[in-house]
């Protein structure tokens, strides 16, 4: 029994380490952004205070990094669910000579590393004069997200019942409006998720635009995480503490925020019955 309940103990026990190993680093964090003498090491501070984040907003370097970075992954999670609904509607409902072969690629797409196509479109960017313009990192973004949000909404679309728009259109609506004001409402679920998914993959993302823009004005906050580590490998700790509590927020608030919609699910797929 002492050897069945050892053995029982030991997956606890492995994710329990595990566990630790993510919950220290971000305790860290936590700890060193409020720690006026914050070391590489986890320690209670001496006193707390508040003066890191104060320093990291007073910053306007700072404050233009989040502003950039903000409307750069705003932009392009709008600019997504809008198009990749466009897309995957006729995709969902119209029978297609080639949607299967197409779906096919799409889902490749999704699994493509970016890493793999930057230097060809770093080139592309340079013949376009593209290369170190914000807009142009957000048509990258764009790009990239679209497999993924083509997908996901398409199969979002397929659990909304075709005859609500059917009724829709007996009433005088267009396709356009059926869209808009059957589909769009009962699509709430899906158009978060890959809205979350989309401002994310681009809020944290450092690799694109560290490849595809120059200017220190036109960094967003990846970016400027990177400028808190000076010569030699010294930093900030404190500073560099608050400054990364403070771009985990706009992630943390958007996932909250969209829990009251992403929870309700599609519970109107027997709602024509009857």
């Amino acid at each position: 029994m002492k050897r069945k309940h050892a053995g029982r103990m030991v997956p606890y026990a492995i994710l329990a380490v595990i566990g630790l190993c993510f919950v220290l680093p971000l305790m860290w964090v936590l700890v060193a952004s409020v720690d006026p003498n914050a070391m590489q090491t986890l320690k209670m501070p001496s006193r707390l205070t508040g003066g890191n984040y104060a320093s990291v907003l007073s910053d306007s370097g700072n404050q233009r990094a989040f502003a950039i970075g903000l409307l750069m992954s705003l932009g392009q999670a709008v600019i997504v669910v809008l198009l990749a609904l466009l897309a995957a509607y006729p995709l969902s409902r119209y029978q297609l000579k080639y949607k299967k072969p197409f779906m096919l690629t799409v889902l490749f797409m999704t699994s493509l590393p970016i890493t793999a196509v930057m230097v060809p479109v770093y080139q592309l960017f340079l013949s376009l004069k593209l290369y170190d313009n914000a807009f142009g990192v957000v048509l990258f973004y764009v790009a990239s997200s679209m497999p993924y949000g083509i997908w996901m909404l398409k199969n979002f679309l397929d659990a909304v019942p075709a005859d609500l728009e059917e009724a829709a259109w007996v009433d005088g609506a267009s396709v356009f409006a059926g869209i808009r004001k059957v589909v769009a409402p009962l699509m709430v679920p899906g158009i978060c998720t890959v809205a979350i998914f989309t401002f994310s993959g681009s809020w944290g993302n450092f690799f694109v635009p560290y490849i595809l823009l120059q200017s220190p004005g036109n960094f967003p906050a990846s970016l400027k995480l990177y400028q808190f580590f000076g010569q030699y490998g010294m930093a900030d700790y404190g500073k560099l503490a608050a400054f990364s509590v403070m771009y985990a927020m706009p992630s943390i608030v958007l996932y909250v925020l969209s829990q009251r919609f992403m929870s309700k699910g599609f519970g109107l797929q027997g709602g024509t019955k009857g």
